[in-house]
């Protein structure tokens, strides 16, 4: 029978740390850990991922990746790695923004027959903005749109939007979307 992993996963850089505690079944396969973080996350899954196992392990979508080495998401299922607790990849996203997260696994537990997964079941701060430079574009957007005498002030506060709060975080409306994570999935095909 299937065991209920409980992951915690960091932005790594932020300050304060943006993260999310959740749980996932563990027959699961990476790339739906892909989609399910992308959701955790607030990421629009518009650019390359990959996971990263030890050191030289590279887990992602191999077409994508143009890469014979790196091991197929949709083959391998999440206890294939995670075995036990404090076992930990990395999950990089936008390789031109470079966002760097840590994902560790905290728990294995027993599955709630009551209980949907995955869930998210806390969490802290809002998702920086796509394509907006990485950690040190984000601080930097978030120190011009605090600034109205700065000349970059109104583009910056444009281009993210009005209602962007940095400190915004809605595990209701997270675990509404993880219903249907895998609609994340914009069904990406190499192009030659």
């Amino acid at each position: 029978m299937s065991k209920i992993l409980q992951f915690k996963i960091s932005l790594k850089g932020s300050r304060p740390l943006i993260w999310r505690r959740f749980q996932a079944d563990d027959i699961l396969k990476f790339y739906d850990l892909h989609l399910i973080i992308q959701t955790l996350m607030g990421w629009e899954n518009i650019h390359l991922y990959q996971f990263v196992y030890k050191k030289y392990s590279y887990i992602g979508n191999p077409e994508l990746l143009e890469d014979d080495e790196t091991i197929d998401d949709k083959k391998i299922k999440l206890s294939d790695i995670f075995d036990k607790p404090k076992t930990s990849v990395s999950y990089e996203y936008d390789f031109g923004d470079d966002w760097q997260h840590k994902v560790q696994l905290e728990k294995i537990l027993e599955k709630d027959p009551k209980q949907y997964y995955p869930v998210c079941i806390k969490g802290a701060f809002n998702c920086p903005p796509e394509d907006c430079g990485g950690i040190e574009g984000f601080y930097e957007l978030l120190e011009i749109v605090q600034d109205r005498n700065n000349p970059d002030y109104e583009d910056s506060r444009e281009w993210l939007g009005e209602y962007y709060d940095p400190e915004y975080f809605n595990l209701d409306l997270i675990n509404e979307s993880l219903q249907s994570y895998k609609d994340t999935d914009p069904g990406l095909i190499k192009i030659s």
